[in-house]
């Protein structure tokens, strides 16, 4: 049976689950705030998403799945030149007790070829695979809200398909 862990941004609570990719896989020492999707409107086929992760060991984030995009990635934005460029990365490191935020301009997670609109007040199941050290996988199941702004606390991200190039 593989361990697993749920967490809604707004309720923190832990649950067991089976049938992952891993033969064993712990619930990821991670610790996340003010998680969010923008909201789509219909045919559009990306949005972002944001939140602060906080690792209580040294872990690199290493991928992301979700059930509602054919394709999910880790991205960042970078500028080049005067271009804000965006591009996949496979790893982002997470030192121990150290936030990241995943936000517009910089770190973020990306949906694409998304499966239907996003509505606002709807829900994106996700989940986030991590390493550790001993390059040991661990995952971390989310329920995330999808707005059109930011909850309270979290980083305001523009339109995710404004001013910047792929």
């Amino acid at each position: 049976m593989t361990k697993n862990q749920w967490i809604s941004p707004f309720l923190v609570a832990a649950a067991l689950f089976a049938g992952n990719a891993f033969a064993h896989t712990d619930a990821a020492p991670v610790e996340v705030e003010g998680a969010w999707i923008r909201a789509t409107v219909p045919g559009q086929q990306g949005t972002g998403g944001f939140m602060r992760l906080k690792a209580k060991e040294p872990l690199t984030l290493v991928g992301v799945r979700s059930p509602a995009a054919g394709v999910a990635e880790l991205h960042e934005m970078k500028m080049e030149g005067d271009v804000m460029r965006m591009r996949a990365i496979k790893a982002l490191p997470l030192p121990a007790g150290k936030t990241v935020e995943l936000k517009s301009g910089g770190h973020h997670l990306m949906l694409q070829q998304l499966k239907a609109p996003l509505p606002k007040g709807s829900e994106v199941l996700m989940t986030l695979e991590f390493r550790n050290a001993k390059d040991e996988p661990s995952l971390l199941h989310l329920k995330v809200p999808v707005a059109t702004s930011a909850p309270a606390g979290a980083t305001p991200a523009p339109a995710h398909a404004r001013g910047h190039a792929h």
